[in-house]
């Protein structure tokens, strides 16, 4: 994803055979603490690995954080991703990783994609079943075109998603410059309903839009978010061509803990995370301060649940940022009131998610009357919303997302356990499948997760308000410290919710690299010249900064 904030070729970067820098080999095995086992922590902790330091984690849940994964059964059962399940192939940073860990892929069923069999659109009561967008109705056909149409119509759609492909950053700093100031204060759904293509057409074009989308699923539950945050989705296709890690998504960060780099340095041949861990990470962190000296701002002490203490030069903390003042007791004095206030303000989505594994893919039955599968890929506008079908073969047991939902659609869930939600999912499908009985399939026991009921995260992922652009902007470059005050250096905030494309693994790995550049640099370390890394590129395509 070439994001138009801060278009850095990361993909080129961490593939290039030089390397992504190195430190002074009187750096070597310094400890740099990093709080966090998540994607952006791990992705810091490996590339710090191999550049000869010794990062130590710290993790108050379980190693993968928001790539977590639920195992159905004790002999390779179906995996149920909880948190990140699906990835577009824009995302080639993460690929880079996935690729490295020898692991395999296979398209995401969407809606009215090859890789799901069918799809049932049911809105108002009334179902409508297709294989691809071509066999739905006229209505949905208008509804996509006016899509597409508002977005050329102010967003320079094309012009942008051809400067992305031809990585010509200068165009694309250009038109994005230019877009931020116009519409950082600009909801999603006040775009549509500014725009010509959206205002020529009645109201109910608009809640159909919200409520189907085209890719993923709806769009309605992001309509307060700023526009900034849709137009950088659209830009660079993440919501179109998403791919699953089969066997699971949790097997990135698990992977990545458990590789052994063949270009390490200063470790002896073999060394992982886990190794330099001695098979498990620190308990989560209960306090982060300053260490002061007579001289000046000292090192950064973190102190775990049990009360140890360890001081390190360096820290890269990946958390959920709110987590930094209202879980961990983080020293004020580690951040400016301006970045504090980034922090606090960040916006969080709630999403919530209910599986079941099921016998086998019987969906894919086919109904002798009508000729139809007897399950589909499911968009409603029922309360389960998002209904979708994952299996590995027509003889092995299946899972079926009942519902994944996000905002006020997943606070409606909070209250109930996981049997009580999958009555109700059953109940709201049945009226869309009346001779369908899935319960009779279902096998196992339910799984669900409500995201922003966990004390660990609080929410499922950052999602910017309109005039939020300026708090993203500041999170996003603490990487980059040459004008800091003295006491405000040492410690990088890495994480998708840091990055400008919250939600996605990839917006994880790439903040997490700039943190290990923050690090590397700090320590005296240099990128080889003919693989400059996101601070060597920084002023020259940095976020624009508005007044």
């Amino acid at each position: 994803m070439l994001i138009p904030d801060f278009p850095f070729p990361y993909d080129e970067y961490v593939r290039h055979p030089a390397g992504i820098g190195s430190v002074p080999s009187e750096a070597y095995g310094r400890k740099v603490a990093v709080v966090g086992a998540g994607m952006a922590g791990l992705i810091a902790a490996y590339e710090l690995m191999k550049m000869g330091l010794h990062p130590v984690i710290y993790e108050s849940a379980e190693i993968g954080g928001r790539m977590r994964g639920k195992r159905f059964g004790t002999d390779g059962g179906p995996v149920a991703d909880l948190g990140g399940m699906r990835f577009p192939v824009s995302g080639q940073t993460f690929f880079h990783y996935v690729d490295l860990l020898g692991l395999n892929t296979a398209p995401f069923p969407n809606p009215l994609t090859d890789a799901s069999s069918s799809t049932v659109v049911e809105l108002g009561g009334t179902a409508h079943y297709a294989h691809t967008p071509d066999e739905l109705p006229e209505f949905f056909h208008d509804v996509s075109a006016a899509w597409s149409d508002c977005l050329e119509e102010r967003a320079a759609f094309t012009e942008m998603q051809t400067a992305i492909r031809d990585r010509d950053l200068k165009k694309i700093k250009r038109i994005w410059n230019e877009l931020v100031p116009a519409f950082d204060g600009m909801s999603f759904y006040g775009y549509l309903e500014s725009s010509k293509a959206f205002s020529a057409l009645p109201f109910e074009y608009r809640e159909a839009f919200g409520q189907v989308g085209f890719g993923t699923g709806g769009w309605d539950t992001n309509f307060p978010d700023s526009m900034l945050e849709v137009m950088r989705v659209v830009y660079v296709d993440a919501d179109a061509n998403q791919q699953r890690i089969l066997g699971g998504a949790d097997q990135v960060p698990h992977g990545l803990w458990n590789h052994a780099p063949a270009d390490l340095v200063h470790w002896p041949v073999g060394t992982t995370l886990a190794s330099l861990h001695s098979g498990s990470p620190r308990s989560g962190v209960q306090r982060i301060r300053r260490d002061h000296t007579p001289s000046g701002p000292g090192r950064i002490a973190i102190t775990d649940r049990w009360g140890n203490e360890e001081s390190y030069d360096a820290a890269v903390v990946t958390c959920q940022s709110w987590l930094l003042s209202a879980h961990i007791e983080c020293s004020e004095e580690l951040f400016s009131q301006k970045l504090w206030m980034a922090i606090e303000r960040s916006h969080y989505m709630q999403a919530s998610k209910t599986f079941v594994m099921v016998d086998r893919p019987f969906w894919k039955d086919v109904d002798p009357e009508t000729g139809r599968d007897v399950m589909s890929t499911t968009l409603t506008d029922r309360i389960t919303r998002g209904t979708y079908l994952l299996d590995d073969g027509p003889d092995k047991p299946a899972l079926i997302c009942l519902s994944y939902t996000w905002n006020d659609d997943s606070l409606k869930w909070m209250p109930l356990d996981a049997d009580e939600r999958v009555k109700m999912m059953l109940h709201s499908l049945a009226q869309i499948y009346p001779g369908v009985d899935i319960a009779s399939h279902i096998i196992g026991e339910p799984v669900t997760v409500s995201w922003e009921a966990d004390p660990h995260f609080m929410g499922a992922f950052s999602d910017n308000l309109p005039g939020h652009y300026r708090y993203q902007e500041r999170l996003f470059t603490h990487f980059e410290q040459s004008d800091f005050e003295p006491g405000h250096r040492g410690i990088y905030l890495a994480g998708d919710d840091i990055s400008f494309t919250g939600g996605w693994a990839e917006g994880a790995v790439t903040t997490g690299l700039n943190a290990v550049w923050g690090v590397m640099n700090q320590f005296g370390g240099t990128t080889p010249p003919s693989n400059p890394g996101p601070g060597d590129l920084f002023d020259s395509i940095k976020p624009v900064r508005l007044d």
